[in-house]
């Protein structure tokens, strides 16, 4: 004989359990930060109940004043729908910086203390994720000999890898990043995916290693970075690179091999350009901080010309290192070594503009 048992509740039970979902919706509701509306609009929750002020500072327009509610949690939304992107963005509490608590999203940094915002676009752009054949992130714990200490790098394989031998595009990032940022915060595996599905951007790897060699303890950037990149760049070609070689498969040839970097990065990217371009076919210097141009021979810079199928360098006319790279550019030019110089109007020095370099960039490798 089959029996069934069925749960019932007085009507008042039920009222109450409706009363208590409620509270528990409207709870889970104030935990959630950034919350975009269908207007576009976004919210920013925070919760600092001795604070006196909160405000949200962040790329997507004005500042954003937070209002506290009787259970010490602070909201406030956009007056004006926020574009599609990746804006990178922080709470200030009575003036100082707080990442949002409650977005798992942050800025990979040497000091993190940026939350990141990712509206998605219709149709999607490049570094949104698509539904189309994407490549695998690896992350790699390696020894360096050269700095005698263990490191971490990031390598993005292109959809569908064989074991046909790829070129490799060594990737490097700014001074107050890491080399995740490439990745979580820069979408360059997205983007990548989008140019080699649309055939834009021929199948690659990209190794993303710690561009910080030596660390920074502080040191203003002019200190710190002679040093710094000549430690990276030994590092690049005694460990970095032998090990990725080792691991994937990769062509060796140094016609298969391009490196490129944003400010401190581009600083790798031109130092390397010009001491060490028989490493590298292509090189890519985006809104560097230019290195001292050291003393070349006329055969020297006849070996560069030859080595460097594209040495390609890329600034915003509001950048504030735009002053700089007009004079690096003007000095090679005096000693004719060839470059693709481009200046891009309106641009800063931010991550949105490197995104877009990035993408255009990478089409014109290993051609």
């Amino acid at each position: 004989m089959n029996h069934s048992t069925a749960m019932t509740f007085p009507i008042k039970h039920l009222a109450l359990l409706s009363l208590v979902l409620l509270g528990l919706s409207a709870e889970l509701g104030a935990q959630v930060s950034p919350e975009l509306a269908d207007d576009g609009r976004v919210t920013f929750r925070c919760r600092a109940d001795h604070a006196d002020r909160v405000a949200v500072h962040g790329q997507f327009g004005a500042a954003v004043e937070l209002e506290k509610d009787s259970s010490g949690t602070w909201s406030g939304s956009t007056t004006t729908p926020v574009k599609p992107g990746v804006y990178e963005y922080r709470f200030k509490i009575d003036g100082r910086d707080s990442i949002d608590s409650r977005n798992p999203h942050i800025k990979p940094q040497r000091w993190p203390n940026t939350s990141i915002l990712h509206i998605a676009s219709t149709p999607p752009a490049p570094w949104d994720i698509q539904d189309i054949p994407h490549g695998t992130i690896h992350r790699h714990s390696y020894h360096s000999k050269v700095l005698e200490q263990d490191r971490e790098l990031i390598v993005y394989t292109p959809p569908g890898m064989t074991d046909e031998k790829l070129p490799v595009l060594y990737l490097a990032h700014g001074y107050s990043d890491n080399q995740r940022t490439w990745t979580e915060h820069g979408k360059a595996h997205s983007i990548l995916d989008s140019l080699i599905h649309e055939k834009k951007a021929v199948p690659m790897i990209i190794v993303m290693p710690d561009a910080h060699a030596i660390d920074p303890g502080g040191k203003k950037f002019n200190a710190y970075a002679p040093k710094n990149t000549e430690a990276f760049s030994r590092e690049l070609l005694e460990d970095v690179i032998p090990f990725v070689e080792s691991h994937y498969p990769v062509n060796p040839a140094s016609t298969h091999r391009a490196f490129a970097g944003l400010s401190m990065g581009g600083h790798h990217a031109l130092f390397l350009a010009l001491s060490h371009s028989e490493n590298f076919s292509y090189v890519g210097a985006f809104s560097a901080a230019p290195p001292a141009i050291p003393d070349l021979s006329p055969q020297d810079i006849t070996a560069i010309n030859k080595n460097l199928r594209l040495l390609w360098i890329a600034c915003g006319d509001k950048d504030f290192l735009f002053a700089r790279n007009q004079a690096f550019h003007a000095k090679i030019k005096e000693l004719n070594i060839e470059s693709d110089y481009q200046i891009t109007p309106a641009a800063d020095h931010s991550w949105p503009v490197w995104r877009d370099y990035l993408i255009d960039f990478t089409p014109k490798l290993f051609r």
